[in-house]
């Protein structure tokens, strides 16, 4: 009696396994600590922030001025902070290996301009940290944890396409991993032909 009760059981699952396994197999947004993430292999979300533009000045900054450079956009919580200075001395450690490579690399935080400022100066960073105070563009790209932006990167093309991410990264070496990953990357790509 037990055993017949059993396989009804399993007989009256059989729809409701083909129900589950086709909404495990519907693709879903990915999700990390501060929201969903922006999908890969799509358009990276748009952003204009202003913030501290090196070699000394406040200014604007948006995701069309890096049309036709890679563009490796990081979020991080909070200047002056051990992790964070990690984080920012190995992009500033690495930036000219990103240059040669024709990538920029740019800081989020909801730090002020002038916090980002005094950031930059007294830890000699040459590249542009923007203000996202209220987490705006932290949001969109799933990076928000009210107050802080969180340690999450991203690797942009040169069209603006979102090709990686990183979420809840470590400071120590993180340059050096979104650098690598460039590497292989631009590696992969087909070099064009030359015209006959």
């Amino acid at each position: 009696m037990k055993r017949r009760l059993v396989l009804q059981g399993l007989l009256a699952a059989v729809p409701a396994a083909g129900a589950l396994s086709a909404l495990l197999a519907a693709p879903r947004q990915a999700r990390a600590l501060g929201g969903l993430l922006p999908e890969l292999d799509q358009a990276a979300p748009p952003f204009a922030l202003t913030g501290f533009v090196p070699p000394g000045s406040a200014g604007e900054r948006s995701l069309k001025d890096f049309q036709g450079r890679w563009l490796v956009l990081y979020f991080y919580p909070k200047d002056f902070t051990g992790g964070c200075t990690l984080e920012a001395r190995g992009f500033q450690q690495d930036l000219a290996q990103f240059h040669q490579l024709g990538a920029e690399v740019v800081g989020v935080s909801a730090d002020s301009a002038e916090s980002h400022a005094s950031f930059c100066g007294s830890e000699g960073l040459a590249f542009p940290l923007l203000s996202d105070p209220g987490g705006l563009v932290s949001r969109t790209y799933g990076s928000w944890i009210a107050p802080f932006s969180q340690r999450h990167s991203f690797l942009i093309d040169p069209a603006g396409i979102l090709r990686e991410r990183w979420v809840a990264v470590r400071p120590s070496g993180h340059s050096q991993e979104i650098l690598a990953s460039l590497q292989a990357r631009i590696a992969a790509t087909p070099s064009p032909s030359p015209i006959r």
